[in-house]
């Protein structure tokens, strides 16, 4: 009788596992897949006539979201590879969308949507088009530009400058950049007015030594009658890249002209920004991941950091016992490259018979 009661004890234990186990699949926050592209505050409006049809506005709002995740993930020579992706298509992606806002005045119909896009499915669609997505990062750069006059050997700066007072009013909602001009500094003019004939070697650390931002572009426009060349220095990761553009004449008295030359410059910035943070959907790392199933909290933080990775391309958990969960983790990138990520969150592991075992370092 004693046996008979120690294995029931021993069933009670085990099931007790079991229970927790299942606990943690099926209410962990992020089991199946990697988490979403949101494009929030699409705005769309259009006139209440009689054929007024909710749902096709709806639809414009949806393409109106997909076009502005592009341009914020994809660079400008690709992005005319998606530019008929049909509406069909697009809804198949999206994952959740609300209406935030809808209103009439005057006749005019108003509505703005919040829409979410499945990350995986966003993906598989740019990789079948050989496109290479970035990840959609922020990025603060200090902005330094220069207008030269060659034909008068005048440097124009600041409020002078067309393109120093003009260049923040111009800012599209996708932008990926910040750009912090200098403030208007008398010793700076000076600076650089010295220097007019080396601007193309001069460093600006005079200049760039005063803000905290070590990340920077410095933009010298040489303007000679017809001609005009842009000679872009882009300091990043602690390298100089440099860009040469030739343009024609562009009238800088002209608001039209004159922002389209920018807008044009920014998507040069943009699509480099995108080239440092590209994804290579094309090499999908397949990892198996063994971690402890005693804390749930430990679990769901887990699978928060990866579902909230965008190098995740899907994980699951695939098998279970009363100690670990296993995860099937998909990742875009090399093994060095899955290590270094996890490391800034604080997570090591250690491989046994082919098993990543997580090690929580906090």
């Amino acid at each position: 009788m004693k046996f008979i009661s120690q294995l029931y004890k021993i069933g009670l234990l085990y099931n007790f596992f079991l229970f927790l186990a299942l606990i943690n699949i099926f209410f962990s926050t992020g089991k199946s897949h990697a988490n979403t592209f949101s494009v929030n505050d699409i705005e769309i409006s259009t006139p209440f006539e009689i054929n007024f049809n909710k749902n096709e506005i709806i639809d414009k709002g949806f393409v109106k979201a997909f076009n502005e995740l592009i341009f914020s993930i994809v660079q400008t020579k690709d992005q005319i590879k998606l530019k008929n992706t049909s509406i069909n298509q697009i809804k198949g992606m999206i994952e959740t969308f609300s209406i935030k806002e809808e209103k009439f005045i005057d006749e005019i119909y108003y509505l703005a949507l919040n829409v979410s896009f499945n990350k995986k499915n966003i993906f598989d669609l740019l990789e079948t088009k050989n496109i290479f997505p970035s990840l959609p990062v922020k990025k603060d750069f200090l902005f330094i530009p220069v207008l030269v006059d060659q034909n008068k050997n005048q440097v124009l700066m600041f409020s002078e400058n067309k393109l120093f007072s003009s260049w923040n009013l111009s800012n599209k909602k996708y932008s990926l950049l910040n750009y912090i001009l200098p403030t208007q500094d008398l010793d700076d003019f000076r600076s650089i007015k010295q220097n007019i004939n080396i601007l193309e070697t001069y460093d600006f650390k005079e200049i760039i030594n005063k803000y905290n931002i070590n990340d920077h572009i410095i933009m010298i426009v040489f303007k000679d009658n017809n001609k005009i060349r842009v000679f872009n220095k882009i300091f990043f990761n602690q390298k100089n890249n440099l860009k040469n553009l030739n343009y024609t004449k562009v009238n800088f008295n002209e608001e039209e002209e004159l922002f389209k030359f920018i807008d044009n410059l920014k998507l040069v910035y943009e699509d480099f920004w995108k080239s440092q943070n590209q994804i290579n959907t094309s090499v999908k790392l397949s990892l198996n991941i063994s971690i402890d199933n005693s804390n749930n909290v430990k679990i769901n933080q887990f699978e928060k950091i990866l579902s909230d990775m965008d190098l995740i391309y899907n994980f699951s958990i695939y098998k279970f016992n009363n100690q670990n969960n296993f995860y099937k983790v998909i990742f875009n990138g090399s093994p060095d490259k899955f290590l270094e990520v996890m490391s800034d969150k604080n997570y090591d592991f250690e491989i046994k018979n082919k098993i990543w075992v997580l090690n929580d370092k906090s």
